[in-house]
């Protein structure tokens, strides 16, 4: 069973996607912040990670540079509400900064099981 982390600082949206991810079979563990969410990380590891982009703490660009230099690398998918504007410039940095995948909030929860089954090489 893969291992996914949360990282998000609504707590609303981290306890929906833990609800999708564990009725899919996944185990999750989350965070509220950056900052907690790599000290998490490092205590327990997961295959993959859902990154918010804007959180306290750390937010999620820094979490991703700083996830995309441990061995192995978690896959990564960052997921955005802010503005259209912003939700758009900010989900093309978390690209370019290695996420793996991206999604604009709201997704259909469907949606990000197929992203999630793609980068764990499920069908």
């Amino acid at each position: 069973m893969a291992r996914i982390l949360v990282m998000d600082d609504d707590a609303l949206v981290r306890h929906s996607l833990r609800a999708v991810l564990e009725a899919a079979g996944y185990d999750v563990i989350e965070a509220a912040d950056g900052k907690a969410g790599l000290r998490l990380h490092g205590e327990q590891g997961a295959d993959l990670v859902i990154v918010d982009i804007f959180m306290p703490e750390q937010d999620g660009l820094e979490v991703i540079r700083t996830l995309r230099t441990e061995i192995p690398r978690p896959k990564i998918v960052a997921i955005s509400g802010g503005g259209q504007t912003a939700r758009s410039d900010m989900l093309t940095a978390a690209a370019a900064f290695g996420a793996s995948r991206t999604l604009r909030k709201p997704f259909e929860p469907r949606e990000l099981l197929a992203v999630i089954r793609d980068l764990l090489g499920e069908r």
